[in-house]
């Protein structure tokens, strides 16, 4: 599982492209599925939680059609996935 955050300039622009060219471009590299987050105090950054192992991630990243799909969905920084610190089982 990773956690992914960014900044976008429309909500609406970036879901559009998530779930489409961009879930394409994940399920290539091995994602599995993808939760999204919106801030409720700041419209414009969101998070997504990603069935997905690093690996997928960074070659994800690699791939030279990615910066087009980034652009595509208004991202205003590179994503950022934040590292778990803690696990716990229930």
């Amino acid at each position: 599982m990773i956690l992914a955050t960014t900044r976008v300039a429309d909500f609406d622009q970036f879901l559009q492209t998530f779930s489409t060219r961009g879930a394409e471009k994940r399920k290539e590299y091995g994602c599995t599925g993808s939760t999204v987050f919106r801030d409720p105090d700041d419209p414009g950054r969101v998070m997504a939680v990603f069935d997905w192992d690093l690996d997928g991630w960074q070659r994800f990243l690699g791939d030279p059609e990615v910066p087009g799909i980034f652009a595509a969905a208004g991202l205003q920084e590179q994503p950022v996935v934040i590292e778990a610190t803690v696990e716990h089982e229930s």
